[in-house]
């Protein structure tokens, strides 16, 4: 999870991306800023440059008199000094009459592009360009004479855009550089703000970069203390993950502890079975020799199948609404051709019909090893009951038998891995922890209690599903019934 360097092929860093986001609308905001402000300073500086042309142009008119049908001219030498004497400024005038026919001035200014209107007292005001040099010019017309020789009067004073643009440079340099400091401010402070608020991610990382085998330590849970919420959360789904991993690795090592352990016996019995039997000449002894070999064969093959199951079982289920009466009864009617093989009476007795929240596969297999178990131990001319029933809001599936059962002592032993109650063949003592296993993962719990006057009952209690409408499943085949 580096904050710094982005692996080829893959997007922008994190910081990069926040940066990005963060500092680019800055600088768009910094450019439109930057353009209004230019704009807002060049309108104040035409208004300034127009209300002088207005106010020269009104002054240069004043000193044109009407004196019956002529004019007289009141323009002093100082006055004109004061109006040129900008050389970077430049002021230009001219008195016309009738207009565009010089009479006084210091250039011939351009007419406008407009018609100027009669008895007008407004000045006109326009751009212009004089020599190649733009130029705001003031117009105003007058009217003078007699009645009967009426004649007009134009005065024009023009202005050089020099300074008006120089007033706005300097505006806006003095708006701009101010306004630059406090962007490249900012910039440091959320700069230095994502640095800091991508600390806890580093951290989050150095903590994963110590975690370098697929041990019980490195797959310990992660924390942090001083952490943004969504850290947080992010640490919390790791510790879920770091969980389940070292769930899944602490039952693969008992799957392979449990399979070295029960395997290397009956290996070892397998291999000296078949170096006696290789090496006797009895046909009868070599036979005997065989068949113990085969036996062991079996149990090893039961064995592995146990152990599979049981890694199998150790993954969450995924429940669904399980009718697990009619389950009880498929189950009985499948294990009942070997227990009549074994002169075993196996019977089915209880509901019909009862509602849990179940896998159908695990439960099948929960209670077949219940019946296995039965049927292994408790001997031929013996019975076994498989029943459903419920008690308050449980579901209680229960396998019975009448056979030696086991003693008191011994009873919260009966479903320990590889714990057996005596030595007889064809069992690995996994059978019930299987059962155990599958009935935690049902949330419910299995319990072994001595049946009366003898023999054991194996219970799984599981929780209860009522069905919201009452309906119930339809009933199948029948297991053989006991009254």
């Amino acid at each position: 999870m580096n904050t710094e360097a982005r692996p080829a092929g893959q997007g922008l860093s994190l910081k990069r991306q926040l940066l990005l986001w963060l500092l680019l609308p800055q600088l768009v905001l910094f450019l439109v800023g930057g353009a209004l402000a230019y704009r807002i300073a060049l309108s104040y500086a035409e208004k300034a440059t127009d209300q002088s042309l207005t106010q020269s142009v009104r002054s240069l008119a004043r000193q044109v008199k009407p004196i019956g049908s002529g004019l007289l001219i009141d323009f002093p030498r100082a006055a004109q000094d004061i109006i040129e004497q900008d050389p970077q400024d430049r002021v230009s005038y001219m008195v016309s009459s009738p207009p565009g026919h010089f009479l006084l001035g210091n250039a011939k200014l351009p007419d406008p592009a407009i018609t100027v209107a009669a008895n007008s007292r407004d000045a006109l005001l326009y751009t212009t360009h004089i020599d190649g040099k733009p130029m705001r010019l003031a117009l105003l017309e007058l009217d003078y004479g007699e009645a009967d020789a009426p004649q007009r009067l134009r005065v024009q004073v023009a202005k050089s855009l020099a300074l008006q643009q120089r007033l706005t440079n300097e505006l806006i340099a003095d708006m701009l550089a101010p306004l630059m400091l406090l962007v490249a401010l900012m910039s440091l402070l959320v700069f230095a703000g994502i640095s800091r608020g991508l600390q806890p991610l580093k951290r989050l990382q150095a903590q994963l970069g110590d975690r370098q085998s697929l041990s019980v330590h490195a797959l310990s849970p992660i924390e942090l203390t001083q952490a943004p919420q969504e850290v947080h959360a992010l640490a919390t789904a790791l510790n879920q993950l770091l969980s389940a991993v070292r769930r899944s690795l602490s039952q693969e090592k008992r799957f392979l502890n449990d399979a070295a352990h029960q395997l290397r016996t009956p290996l070892a019995g397998l291999i000296s079975q078949t170096e006696l039997a290789l090496t006797e000449t009895d046909p009868q002894a070599r036979q005997d020799r065989l068949n113990k070999v085969l036996s062991g064969a079996r149990r090893s093959a039961h064995l592995v199948h146990q152990l599979l199951s049981l890694a199998r079982n150790e993954v969450e289920a995924k429940l669904a609404p399980l009718d697990v009466a009619v389950l009880a009864r498929e189950v009985a009617r499948e294990w009942t051709p070997r227990a009549l093989k074994h002169n075993i009476d196996l019977g089915y007795e209880g509901e019909d019909h009862l509602m849990v929240n179940g896998e159908a596969l695990l439960l099948h297999e929960a209670l077949s090893n219940l019946i296995d178990n039965a049927l292994t131990y408790a001997g031929p001319g013996t019975e076994v009951t498989l029943s459903a029933r419920t008690e308050a809001d449980q579901v209680v599936l229960e396998v019975q038998d009448n056979g030696t059962g086991v003693s008191e002592q011994d009873l919260p032993q009966v479903f320990n891995r590889f714990w057996r109650a005596n030595e007889l063949p064809g069992g690995c003592g996994l059978g019930l922890a299987i059962v155990k296993e599958i009935t935690q993962r049902h949330g419910g719990h299995a319990q072994a209690l001595a049946a009366q006057p003898h023999g054991l009952r194996v219970q799984l209690l599981l929780p209860r599903l009522d069905t919201a409408d009452g309906t119930s499943l339809s009933q199948g085949t029948s297991a053989p019934q006991r009254p």
